[in-house]
C-alpha cells in the first residue's frame, strides 16, 4: 500500500492566507504597517501600509517560487565553516507597531494581529535576509516559556517550560493556525530559499515551573520552603544564593580545576548544603509555583539558578530557571560549581547517572529533526553538560541526519569542542573587538596558529553591548563588519546589527553594575516586548550585502583555516590594522585594511611588496596608487579598504 503524501505546512499556510486575503477584499482594509525593508527594500527605510494577508501570501509564494539549491554530500555538519549566519530572536526581531499607535499591543492589537514577533513574520523576512547574504538562520529558543520568577512582561525564552513544546505566542492568531504548523512552514520556506535553520536549546536548565516538575520531582533540586532568597549586595550565608567561599577556598578550587583534579573538590559550606532536601513525595502548584512535601510533612520549593563558573561570578541570580539534576548521588543533592559544571569525580559515575532524565534530553533534538526538519542546534551552556550526555546527543542526532550540525556556546576556541563533536564555537572575538591591542594580538594568533575549530566573527550577540553602542558608534560597526568578514571564521550577524540598533537584548556579559541598574532586566527585550527601529535612516543593510558579496567571491580563500593563508600586514600607523588572505594554489592575495580609530581619520603607509602600480578598493571601486609596492593612503574614521594585490 502506498503511503499517502504528507501535506506541507507551507501549503496549509498558503491556503489559510489565500482564504483570509479573499475575505478581506470584501471588507474595509485595516491599517497594517510593515517595514519597507521587509519588502523590496528600495528607497529610504519607512513604514508602509499593506493588506496583511496579501503581504504574507506574497511572501509565501515568493519562497515557494525560489530555486532551492542542491546540497552537497553529508559532511557531519561541516557546512558550518562556509556559513554566513543571521541570528534572530523572533519575538523581538520581527516585532513591529503594525497599527502605528506608538506602542506594541499585548497580546494582540485591536484588529487581532500580534505586534510582537511571530514565525509568519520571520518567514516574510526571508527575502530580506537573503539580500544580506546570509545562508544560515540561527534562532534563539522558540520553546514554551515558564512563569515562576519571570522578569518583564513576557519572560525569558531561556526559561523553558517544556523543550518539546513551542511558544504559542510565536503563532499569528489572526490565521487560526498553531505554532507547530507555522514553524514547520517557516523551516520549509527557509529551505526553499536555500537557508539552513539552526535552533538554540538549553538542556542544562529548566523553568522553575516546568512541566517535568510534577511528573519527575527527582529531576530537580529542592530546598526548604522557609529559606529566603539572598538580597542583592548581601554576602551572608543565611539566605539562598550562589555558595559563598573564602579567598583561600577560591584559590584551592581554581587550583584543583586548573590541574584537572576533580576527585575531592572543596564543597560549599555545610550551612548552605543543609538548605537542600531529598525530592518531595508530593508536588502541587500554589500561586503559580510548585511546592513539594517531604515524607515528614516538610514543605520544599525549587531554588533558582546562578552563573555556574567561576564560583564567585557576580552575575545577578537567574530566578526564572533552575538546574536539572544530572546525577543522583545523595551526598551531592545541592547546586554548586562541583555538581552543575565541574563535576566531582565521586558524583559523575555511571551508577549515579539520572538515566530517565538523560533519555528525555537526548530525545529533544531528534524530535525537532523529524517534526520540523531543522539542520542544527546551538547548545547553550553545553560546557556545563556531562561529556557522556553530549556524546550520546551527537550520535543520536546524526543517526537521524548525518549532516546535522552542533554549535557550542563556548567562548574558548580549543580542540575540546571539536573532540566533543561540535562543528563550531562562538569564540571570544565579541569580547575583544573594541580593544585595538587585543585585536592586533588576535590577528597575530591567526598568523601563527591554525585554530582547531571554526569560531564566530562578530562584535556582538544577544548578551553583549551592541556594536553601534560602543565608542565610535556607526563607524565602529562598519569597521568591525569589514574586519570580521574576511577572517578564517564564520560571519555572525546578530539581528539589529545592520540597523545600527543600540539597545541590548540582555545585559548578561561585560556590563557594569551601573549599566545593569540603568537597564534593569524587566526593561530588556529578552524579558519584555521591544521592537527594532526598522525605519532608522542610518541602517546599513546594503553595506552588509555588499561586503558579504565580496566575501563570496573569495569564499574558498577566506574559509581556509590554515594559518599559512593568513598574514599580518605592516602599517606605520598603529590605528590601521591590516591583514592579508593568501591564496596558495589560487594565486590570489586579498588585503583587508581598516582604521580602528572611529573618531579620527588615519594617514598611513602600508608595505605590500606588490609589483602592481595600483589596486582597486572593492568597496568604493576607487583606484589606489602603489609606489614601489607600498600604499600611501588616508582612511576616514572606521573606514576600510579591501583589494587584491
Amino acid at each position: 500500500m502506498t503511503k499517502p503524501l504528507q501535506v506541507r505546512a507551507l501549503d496549509i499556510l498558503e491556503k489559510a492566507l489565500a482564504a483570509k486575503a479573499k475575505a478581506s477584499r470584501r471588507k474595509k482594509h485595516v491599517r497594517y504597517m510593515v517595514p519597507s525593508l521587509w519588502g523590496s527594500g528600495k528607497g529610504t527605510p519607512r513604514a508602509v501600509n499593506v493588506n496583511p494577508f496579501e503581504f504574507y501570501l506574497g511572501a509565501v509564494r515568493k519562497c515557494k517560487r525560489a530555486k532551492t539549491p542542491r546540497r552537497t554530500k553529508p559532511s557531519g555538519g561541516e557546512w558550518s565553516r562556509d556559513a554566513v549566519i543571521y541570528n534572530m530572536f523572533i519575538r523581538t526581531t520581527t516585532a513591529f507597531d503594525h497599527n502605528a499607535n506608538g506602542t506594541l499591543d499585548l497580546p494582540v492589537n485591536a484588529q487581532g494581529f500580534r505586534e510582537t514577533g511571530t514565525f509568519l513574520k520571520a518567514l516574510a523576512m526571508l527575502p530580506y535576509i537573503k539580500r544580506l547574504g546570509a545562508t544560515v538562520i540561527h534562532l534563539l529558543p522558540v520553546t514554551s516559556i515558564g512563569h515562576d520568577g519571570n522578569k518583564g512582561s513576557l519572560g525569558s525564552p531561556y526559561a523553558i517550560r517544556d523543550p518539546y513544546a513551542l511558544d504559542e505566542n510565536l503563532a499569528e492568531p489572526a490565521l487560526g493556525l498553531d505554532a507547530v504548523t507555522e514553524f514547520r512552514a517557516f523551516v520549509e520556506a527557509a529551505h526553499a530559499m536555500g537557508f539552513r535553520v539552526v535552533v538554540e536549546f538549553v538542556f542544562r536548565t529548566a523553568a522553575k515551573d516546568g512541566d517535568w516538575v510534577r511528573e519527575h520531582p527527582e529531576w530537580f533540586y529542592w530546598i526548604r520552603e522557609e529559606i529566603p532568597a539572598r538580597k542583592p549586595g548581601d554576602t551572608g550565608e543565611g539566605a539562598y544564593g550562589s555558595p559563598v567561599f573564602t579567598p583561600d577556598e577560591l584559590r584551592r578550587i581554581h587550583d584543583a580545576v586548573n590541574s584537572g583534579r576533580f576527585d575531592d573538590l572543596p564543597q560549599p559550606h555545610q550551612q548552605y548544603r543543609d538548605f537542600f532536601t531529598d525530592p518531595p513525595v508530593q508536588v502541587k502548584k500554589e500561586g503559580g509555583r510548585y511546592v513539594g512535601t517531604l515524607a515528614n510533612g516538610c514543605r520544599v520549593k525549587i531554588p533558582g539558578a546562578f552563573a555556574d563558573w567561576p564560583p564567585d561570578d557576580n552575575q545577578p541570580p537567574w530566578n526564572d530557571v533552575t538546574y536539572l539534576r544530572m546525577y543522583t548521588h545523595p551526598g551531592f543533592n545541592y547546586i554548586g560549581y562541583n555538581t552543575i559544571r565541574m563535576y566531582d569525580a565521586r558524583l559523575a559515575r555511571q551508577e549515579f547517572i539520572n538515566r530517565p532524565l538523560w533519555e528525555r534530553i537526548i530525545g529533544i533534538v531528534p524530535y525537532y529533526q523529524r517534526e520540523f526538519g531543522i539542520d542544527g542546534v546551538m547548545i547553550d551552556m553545553g560546557h556545563a553538560m556531562p561529556k557522556d550526555l553530549k556524546s550520546e546527543m551527537v550520535r543520536t542526532a546524526r543517526e537521524v541526519d548525518p549532516d546535522f550540525a552542533f554549535w557550542d556556546e563556548n567562548f574558548a576556541i580549543t580542540g575540546k569542542s571539536r573532540e566533543e563533536g561540535y562543528n563550531a564555537v562562538f569564540g571570544y572575538l565579541w569580547h575583544i573587538q573594541h580593544v585595538r591591542q587585543y585585536v592586533r594580538e588576535f590577528l597575530w594568533r591567526l598568523k601563527h596558529e591554525t585554530l582547531p575549530i571554526p569560531f564566530f566573527a562578530t562584535p556582538e550577540n544577544h548578551n553583549t553591548h551592541r556594536a553601534a553602542a560602543r565608542v565610535g558608534g556607526l563607524s565602529y560597526a562598519h569597521w568591525s563588519l569589514v574586519t570580521d568578514m574576511f577572517l578564517p571564521a564564520i560571519p555572525f550577524l546578530h539581528s539589529g546589527f545592520e540597523l545600527a540598533e543600540v539597545y541590548p537584548i540582555n545585559t548578561g556579559l561585560d556590563f557594569s553594575g551601573e549599566e545593569q541598574q540603568r537597564m534593569p532586566s524587566e526593561s530588556l527585550p529578552l524579558f519584555s516586548e521591544f521592537a527594532y527601529d526598522w525605519t532608522r535612516k542610518t541602517q546599513f543593510s546594503r553595506l552588509v550585502g555588499t561586503v558579504v558579496k565580496i566575501r563570496n567571491a573569495y569564499q574558498e580563500l577566506v574559509t581556509n583555516a590554515n594559518h599559512a593563508t593568513f598574514d599580518v600586514l605592516a602599517s606605520d600607523n598603529e590605528a590601521v590594522l591590516a591583514y592579508a588572505r593568501l591564496g596558495g594554489g589560487l594565486g590570489k592575495r586579498l588585503a583587508v585594511v581598516g582604521n580602528s580609530d572611529c573618531a579620527a581619520p588615519a594617514e598611513f603607509t602600508l608595505t605590500l611588496g606588490s609589483q602592481r602600480k595600483s589596486v582597486t578598493d572593492l568597496l568604493s571601486r576607487k583606484r589606489l596608487k602603489l609606489t614601489s609596492g607600498t600604499l600611501h593612503a588616508r582612511l576616514g574614521p572606521g573606514a576600510c579598504f579591501i583589494f587584491e594585490y
